[in-house]
């Protein structure tokens, strides 16, 4: 089951908010009202937002906030574990910081859409993977990439495995 996430309500937002500040203050980082901005739309945001996305939303509020000041607040919440970066291979990188931990994920190859299936086996399939390896697993990345029915639907694209003939 897939689900789309948003961490609209405001309790949520304002309790994510402040478990970010909280682990900020713990690494003695300042509270800055732009680094307050950036965290409000990292736990506001459902759909893990680039660099350039929460630049355009900050300056609303801090027109004189410099792109570098983003990159360099989301470089220090990856640091201490409260943003996750969904990397992409041309440099386009995403952030969640609704679930700032190793989480899969559902990406279209067209929109950048990303979404969060609903895996309870994941945990089981790590716990596998160790025991068949006899490697401690620390961390992992489960990403699946495909074509969103939004872009199915509005254009012409088709998934090339279902434009493959099968042997007969």
């Amino acid at each position: 089951m897939m689900t789309m996430e948003s961490n609209t309500d405001s309790e949520n937002v304002e309790q994510r908010i402040e478990q970010m500040v909280a682990t900020l203050r713990k690494h003695e980082f300042r509270i800055t009202p732009q680094r307050l901005a950036v965290l409000r739309v990292l736990a506001a945001s459902g759909s893990h937002p680039s660099v350039e996305e929460i630049y355009e939303k900050v300056r609303k509020d801090f027109p004189t906030t410099s792109i570098a000041t983003i990159y360099k607040t989301v470089h220090l919440l990856k640091q201490i574990d409260e943003v996750l970066e969904i990397a992409f291979p041309d440099g386009s990188n995403r952030y969640d910081g609704n679930k700032p931990f190793p989480h899969p994920h559902i990406i279209c190859v067209h929109c950048k859409q990303i979404v969060h299936p609903a895996l309870e086996s994941l945990e089981e399939i790590m716990s596998k993977v160790a025991e068949e390896t006899g490697f401690d697993i620390l961390s992992h990345r489960l990403d699946f990439f495909g074509i969103c029915d939004d872009c199915k639907n509005t254009t012409s694209v088709q998934n090339p495995r279902k434009r493959r003939k099968s042997p007969e």
